[in-house]
């Protein structure tokens, strides 16, 4: 039997994602209290539908968490059960904005500030997310990509390597990327703020695009960029890594940083690894 456990961040996406799983003949059930994860196992195992692909949303929402998660967890592995663990998340500002549009309060702090529960849930699956086989980071994905990331991992049969790499740019007036592994600053690239017909698009729009990469620094700095990642990568694989977060950094976080970024993720996407690009201040200026 193939097991999978969606777990994550209220509002990044678990219901989608079992949803998704569900269209590709998975079995699932939602909301699943992490103690009863072995004899849903049974239960399935003993089924006459000959269920071989089951997956199940275990979240804050099962109440008493780690305890119980992680027990169940040892079970399955004794009872012979592969499974693996699909941690669904997103940035803080994404999830505030999800839930104001939903007019839904945080499961874990309904009655205080939006932002408390997050932090709150954050800090309670820090183990999980360590744990975790396959990391999503669904803040700049809509459901059909989200769709196509879980069918890359789940139905496609690719022998994809467990390492999620996820770029993102950032503008450093707004603060640093405090979660990055890696930080490269970008602001010795001429910036395109200053150039009129530029200063209202994004590195996402391919007019900014040409100017950052008309310069022959911007070019040599991917080239080394690519090299320098490259050589890291199989060290954090090695290492049981799932997830690398590289952040591009430049002075608002609109153009430079937009553009590399993509670049970045592109040239490792035709490396053959996984990799997710998202844009932590493109729309705020």
């Amino acid at each position: 039997m193939e097991f999978v456990i969606i777990t994550g961040m209220s509002g990044a996406g678990k219901s989608q994602a079992m949803k998704a799983l569900e269209d590709m003949g998975y079995y699932c059930m939602d909301n699943l209290p992490p103690a009863l994860l072995t004899k849903f196992a049974e239960l399935c195992n003993q089924s006459k539908r000959n269920i071989d692909k089951v997956a199940v949303v275990v979240d804050i929402r099962g109440g008493v968490f780690f305890v119980d998660l992680f027990k169940g967890l040892e079970e399955l592995k004794e009872q012979g059960i592969k499974y693996s663990i699909l941690y669904l998340d997103a940035l803080d500002q994404v999830l505030i904005k999800r839930y104001k549009e939903l007019r839904r309060p945080h499961p874990l702090n309904p009655k205080e500030g939006i932002l408390d529960g997050i932090l709150e849930e954050r800090e309670l699956l820090k183990e999980v997310k360590k744990r975790a086989d396959y990391i999503i980071d669904t803040s700049n994905l809509s459901v059909g990509m989200l769709k196509e990331e879980i069918y890359k991992i789940y139905f496609e049969g690719l022998e994809l390597r467990r390492l999620t790499i996820s770029v993102t740019s950032f503008g450093f007036k707004h603060g640093i990327l405090l979660d990055a592994d890696l930080v490269f600053d970008v602001r010795f690239i001429p910036n395109p703020y200053y150039i009129p017909e530029l200063k209202d698009l994004t590195g996402v729009e391919e007019d900014v695009k040409d100017y950052v990469f008309q310069w022959d620094q911007t070019n040599l700095f991917v080239e080394k960029l690519m090299d320098m990642l490259e050589f890291l990568i199989p060290y954090y694989i090695k290492e049981g890594k799932t997830q690398l977060i590289v952040g591009i950094g430049c002075t608002g976080g609109k153009h430079r940083s937009v553009a590399i970024a993509e670049e970045v993720a592109k040239k490792l996407e035709e490396s053959g690894h996984r990799a997710i690009v998202s844009h932590r201040d493109y729309k705020l200026l």
